[in-house]
């Protein structure tokens, strides 16, 4: 199966969470019982399910997707306790290891239900299933978009009582969608509770810098982690290192660009990407459908000015070198 690790392979894996229902929660809940208890410096492999818990295949369609729950998402393998890990420290995760299993997908809901940047733009849900190929996943018309693997959800349990929704992101990490916190990256998160009780899930194999249609290239996915607890650090919400990649392929690489201009930065970035999708369909052949998956899964979002008022600029690229040719203009 294919790797995405640290080039150096100096680690053993001290600790195994498969994605058995007993390894799974889908709340972030301090209460919960830890799934297994590391000591400070061991290396965890989590094996995670995909985003909607196993409701999507290969055989999904888009007439499928209609029936689809969003609620509960995200399960989430874990928690881990992390012994010597306190309120006030920070756990520092270095990212060792990303493994797809060879498929995945992205899909966008219908609009009724209020989900992703544009849903009163598409009535109609869509989907398209990628093969996950090494380091590609293959979309239409020949396209090909560079895999790297990530965990969509990473953080710590929280330090208000009960059960709390994945969807938003918190103050101890979650639902972040950071697209470089990619093998080889360290993502420190702020402790909350006695032993952190640290949970990941909802890998992404990639996604594009906004995930505009609510899903990256979601991903059923083992991702390999060392802990360590660190009592010199002091962050109120999380922080990485990362080497990224910051473009498709790693390196500076020719891109189209789109722009939205807006005095409100949601409606400048909504802008931005209604321009971006009207570029694909009219110039790569795709349906507004098949660009808006794109998009999600490839187009980097970006805010590009927020001080000349009263209008602000947000600017959406899209690599050249994922299409097969470069008649695009």
């Amino acid at each position: 199966m294919p790797q995405h690790g640290r080039d150096d392979d100096d680690y053993t894996v001290d600790h195994r969470l498969s994605d058995a229902d007993r390894n799974i929660h889908s709340a972030w809940d301090n209460s919960l019982e830890p799934a297994l208890t590391v000591e400070d410096g061991d290396v965890v492999r989590f094996e995670c399910r995909d985003a909607v818990d196993r409701q999507v295949d290969v055989e999904t369609t888009a007439e499928d997707v209609m029936d689809v729950s969003f609620d509960p998402v995200h399960p989430l393998t874990g928690p881990v306790y992390v012994e010597d890990a306190e309120p006030g420290d920070v756990l520092e995760v270095e990212l060792l290891d990303l493994q797809h299993k060879g498929w995945g997908y992205n899909l966008y809901f219908p609009g009724e239900m209020e989900l992703g940047l544009l849903p009163e733009d598409f009535d109609e849900p869509g989907i398209h299933i990628w093969d996950l190929e090494g380091d590609v996943g293959t979309f239409v018309n020949g396209i090909e978009v560079p895999l790297d693997p990530f965990p969509g959800t990473i953080g710590n349990a929280p330090a208000e009582d009960g059960a709390h929704d994945t969807l938003p992101p918190r103050d101890a990490g979650g639902n972040m969608d950071v697209k470089h916190m990619t093998a080889g990256s360290t993502v420190y998160l702020p402790v909350e509770v006695d032993g952190a009780m640290f949970s990941t899930g909802d890998c992404h194999a990639a996604q594009g810098d906004g995930e505009v249609c609510v899903t990256g290239i979601e991903a059923p996915m083992f991702v390999t982690a060392r802990f360590n607890v660190r009592k010199d650090m002091d962050i109120e919400q999380p922080e990485l290192a990362t080497s990224g990649p910051f473009t498709a392929t790693g390196v500076d690489e020719p891109m189209y660009a789109t722009t939205g201009i807006d005095s409100d930065l949601m409606e400048a970035t909504k802008k931005a990407t209604r321009h971006m999708i009207t570029h694909l369909s009219e110039h790569r052949g795709l349906t507004r459908g098949e660009a808006y998956l794109l998009c999600s899964a490839a187009m980097d979002l970006k805010v590009s000015e927020v001080v000349d008022a009263p209008n602000w600029t947000v600017t959406a690229y899209i690599p050249e070198s994922i299409f097969p040719d470069d008649d695009g203009d």
